[in-house]
């Protein structure tokens, strides 16, 4: 019992950042993109974010294993305050230069903690499910990943929503407080096995020597990167310039299609049938399910540069990609934990959650540079490549994988 209360807390944590997170994303860009800041500039303003969830994640797993899951929670939390606490102390006497270097520390301090508290979240499922339970494995996989989408979605609104009523300064005060109040919660409340490791891994471990996890890694990276291609910074510049959306009609979309999204990811396990060896069916749908996701981004891209009912299409094609790409994450984020020891959880889930953010680093970048150069067509387009890519990879992880070992933990 005290692992499923340990991991409620953290679980609830792992809310309470997911919503402040949501809302500081939308906070900047849209504050920044008041201030005149460029499609390129405001994608820099997220780099080191992103750049920085790629060393955490990899260093994180390996301190995850030495120090226990609470150490790892709670410097995630801490590190997200003062991130929260420096942006509020911007000064818009500083010099350009200045202002976008101090933005850009404290991103970096808030991708770190973002990363941290993710890692800690996922591998506290594989901590409390029975060995070989594939099918509730995947139903907490899915109800967490879901769930933290969703509070996500309400993020975004509240970004919006804070940035309207309070202003920037003030709506990162208000964050700030809730975030120290769950802090608080979890440094008093979390005891037991959250605390302690069975193994003490070697800074060398952190690669992961398992051919299964890199392929899925590699599957990730780039379906993760087509999705922020086009989602940090195309897709609300297009609804604010093209469309003449306000602050609130953006977030509140943004908002609506991260809680769906999430909606249709905590679901996805009465779609998808478990097999018996809790791999082989998700393996095959998976697949199935990025071909359709390439179908539909192709299809999102041929509406928009015929200029076919554009405001029509974009929402429908969003509907339809968030619901496709939800039964994909979902799958992804259930089949690394199946892969995964429980000795070494969180070496396995930092790896792979550094790909993630490596691909949404490549994807923020590209995000900037192609909507300015093409506009929206080319950056799905290019989200489009990054997902064809992602198919052959999970095409290639289920052929290749060796049924001899499916009682084996890679």
């Amino acid at each position: 019992m005290t692992d499923v209360r340990n991991y409620i807390l953290v679980t609830i944590a792992y809310w309470g950042f997911t919503l402040t997170d949501g809302a500081l994303r939308l906070l900047v860009l849209l504050h920044f993109h008041t201030l005149g800041y460029s499609p390129f500039k405001l994608a820099t303003l997220f780099l080191l974010y992103e750049f920085m969830g790629v060393l955490t994640n990899l260093m994180g797993g390996w301190l995850g294993s030495r120090f226990g899951i609470k150490s790892i929670l709670l410097s995630g939390l801490t590190l997200q305050i003062v991130s929260l606490i420096l942006l509020s102390l911007l000064n818009p006497l500083w010099s350009a230069i200045f202002s976008l270097v101090f933005v850009l520390f404290a991103q970096g301090l808030s991708g770190v903690a973002k990363d941290l508290t993710k890692m800690s979240s996922k591998s506290a499922v594989k901590l409390i499910v029975p060995k070989d339970n594939h099918s509730t494995l995947f139903k907490l996989v899915a109800l967490l990943t879901g769930s933290k989408n969703t509070l996500k979605g309400l993020g975004f609104f509240l970004g919006g929503f804070l940035l309207s009523v309070c202003g920037f300064v003030y709506a990162l005060w208000i964050m700030a407080t809730v975030l120290l109040f769950v802090l608080i919660l979890s440094g008093l409340l979390l005891t037991g096995s959250m605390d302690k490791t069975s193994k003490k891994a070697r800074f060398g471990e952190i690669f992961s020597k398992s051919r299964p996890i890199n392929i899925l890694s590699m599957a990730r990276f780039f379906l993760f990167g087509a999705r922020d291609v086009w989602f940090v910074i195309g897709l609300p510049i297009f609804m604010l310039s093209n469309l003449g959306w306000t602050f609130e009609e953006v977030g509140g979309f943004l908002a609506l299609w991260v809680i769906g999204y999430g909606f249709i990811q905590g679901f996805a396990p009465k779609l998808i049938k478990n097999s018996k060896d809790g791999h082989s069916t998700e393996l095959k749908y998976a697949s199935l399910w990025m071909v359709i996701l390439c179908i539909v981004t192709l299809s999102i891209a041929v509406a928009i540069e015929l200029q076919f009912f554009i405001p029509v299409s974009l929402l429908i094609g969003l509907a339809i990609f968030g619901f496709c790409f939800a039964i994909n994450s979902a799958l992804h984020s259930y089949l690394i934990l199946n892969f995964s020891n429980v000795e070494d959880v969180t070496l396995s889930v930092g790896f792979y959650y550094s790909a993630n953010a490596g691909g949404r680093l490549l994807g923020t970048l590209l995000s900037g540079v192609s909507y300015q150069a093409f506009g929206l067509t080319g950056v799905i387009l290019v989200a489009l490549g990054m997902l064809v890519i992602a198919t052959v990879f999970m095409m290639q992880l289920r052929s290749s994988f060796n049924y001899e070992n499916t009682n084996q933990k890679y």
